[in-house]
């Protein structure tokens, strides 16, 4: 698929932030530097619901947010934001507590996971943006679970 502009960012991330598998889904987010990662990620987690300020984790590895319920009796949508650019000590991964994240429920979004490679689970959907001439992206999508293919459909 082809993004032109952020509008197409954003309704793309409008679409997968309505389906129900996104509540315990994980998203590897690949692409250099500049391709629109975050921007992408900042689009869903705001139709998600999710207020404030949100932030790359650059620095930090890991973003927390959280989003609104689903059902207004269910319980509020945990979501990490991790950034692995800076990710260099797998010893890191135990002391952060990331294994633990990993095995929560709640939406997981990994930028530059190649980074931890051998440490990430098995993606539920791999997100591919490479930034085109004229400023747009090819955006690759590619399912890893059934979860991801059922993210994907009609998407």
């Amino acid at each position: 698929m082809r993004w032109r502009s952020e509008q197409d960012t954003a309704a793309f991330a409008q679409a997968l932030a309505a389906r129900d598998d996104i509540r315990d889904a994980f998203i590897e987010l690949r692409g250099d530097l500049g391709a629109g990662k975050t921007t992408f990620v900042r689009h869903l987690l705001r139709a998600l619901g999710v207020a404030g300020r949100i932030k790359s984790p650059t620095y930090a590895v890991v973003e927390p947010h959280e989003a609104p319920p689903a059902q207004a009796d269910g319980p509020p949508l945990a979501i990490w934001h991790f950034d692995f650019y800076r990710f260099n000590d797998p010893r890191e991964w135990e002391d952060a507590g990331f294994r633990d994240l990993f095995a929560s429920p709640g939406l997981k979004l990994a930028e530059w996971p190649d980074k931890a490679a051998g440490l990430l689970p098995t993606p539920d959907l791999v997100l591919t943006l490479d930034t085109l001439d004229d400023d747009s992206r090819q955006v690759t999508a590619h399912a890893g679970s059934p979860r991801g293919a059922r993210l994907m459909e009609g998407g």
